[in-house]
Parts: C-alpha cells; sequence; structure tokens
C-alpha cells in the first residue's frame, strides 16, 4: 500500500504544477472558500483573510512541485493558510501566548479530558470562540475546527504539544464563562 494519498483532483493538481491557468482556476474554486474561513478564524478581518487566501494560492502555485502527496492537497493547502495567518498576526506583533506556562500545570484528569459537542451546541461554541482573546481563539479553531492534534498545533505555532493541550485547556473554560454569561443575558 502506497504512503502517498489518493486526491481526486490529481490531474488538476497535476495540471498546476505545469501553470495550466484553467487546472489553477478549478482548484481555486474548489478550495477557496474553505481557505478563506480558516484564515477569517484566526485573523478576524475579512480583508486581511482575503488578502491572504489569495497569498496562500500563489504561493501553493508557485511551490506545488514541493507537494508529495503524503497529505491531502487541501490538507497540504490549508497548513499554508494557517501559517500565513498567523505569520500575519505575529507581523502586527499580537503576543498569542502572554501566560507564562510554569504557572498553570494541568493535573493528568484535565489533560485527558475529552468532551463530544452537538451541532447546536457547535454553532454556539464558534460564535463564543470569536469573543476569546487571539491565542486562545486560535488554539480552539485549530483545534475544534481546523481538526489538528495538539502536537501539530505546537508545530505550527512553535510551542510544546503540552504547552497546546494546557493553552486550549484554559481557552475552554474561558469559552465556557462567556457562553455563561451569554446564556445569562438571555434569561434576563
Amino acid at each position: 500500500m502506497s504512503s502517498l494519498y489518493k486526491n481526486i483532483h490529481q490531474d488538476l493538481i497535476e495540471l498546476c504544477g505545469k501553470n495550466d491557468p484553467k487546472a489553477q482556476f478549478k482548484i481555486y474554486k474548489l478550495y477557496y472558500k474553505a481557505m478563506y474561513n480558516s484564515s477569517l478564524r484566526i485573523v478576524k478581518d475579512v480583508a486581511e483573510a482575503e488578502d491572504i487566501m489569495q497569498e496562500a494560492f500563489l504561493a501553493a502555485f508557485r511551490n506545488i512541485k514541493k507537494y508529495k502527496g503524503e497529505v491531502s492537497f487541501g490538507a497540504w493547502l490549508k497548513r499554508i493558510v494557517v501559517n500565513r495567518s498567523l505569520d500575519s498576526l505575529k507581523k502586527k506583533k499580537l503576543e498569542l501566548f502572554p501566560i507564562d506556562n510554569e504557572l498553570y500545570k494541568l493535573s493528568e484528569e484535565e489533560a485527558n479530558e475529552n468532551i463530544e459537542y452537538s451541532e447546536d451546541q457547535f454553532i454556539l461554541i464558534k460564535k463564543g470562540i470569536d469573543l476569546l482573546p487571539t491565542g486562545y481563539r486560535i488554539i480552539l479553531s485549530l483545534y475544534l475546527i481546523e481538526g489538528y492534534d495538539h502536537e501539530e498545533i505546537g508545530s505550527i505555532l512553535n510551542i510544546t504539544s503540552s504547552t497546546s493541550r494546557s493553552q486550549f485547556l484554559r481557552a475552554k473554560k474561558k469559552l465556557i464563562q462567556i457562553i455563561s454569561e451569554k446564556e445569562n443575558q438571555k434569561m434576563r
């Protein structure tokens, strides 16, 4: 069995490698909305997310020969979008993780906590995530929405996987607080 990912649009990807503008446009049409949404969840600015998405596609097409097929093309492209989105935040000098991580050691029970979410809860969570501080929002978006695990998040953000886990748990607690406050406001 091959370790290479079998893409359903492999023919288009190969044509993009030959700088075929029609193939590039088709790939763009297939992925632009998902890539834009991924960027928007991180940068929280419509115009900036649009620019990042466009730049990511240009970079992907320029570097498509580096795509080895070890993951789906969409996952490879999303990684470019996420990295460019985070780079954009860094250029603005936003401190993603201002908390001294040594002050917040988590118990083994807290670190292994796992929760299932209904669709209604997921929608409420996404709305609450928008109200979180930048670092928390990024961790929750990467983990819950983009589907990265803590090792991948650690690699993307240049932090340890345990830092990713602890930031995720702190962000989740803050999110629960935000959602509770919103629920209490509705009841008044």
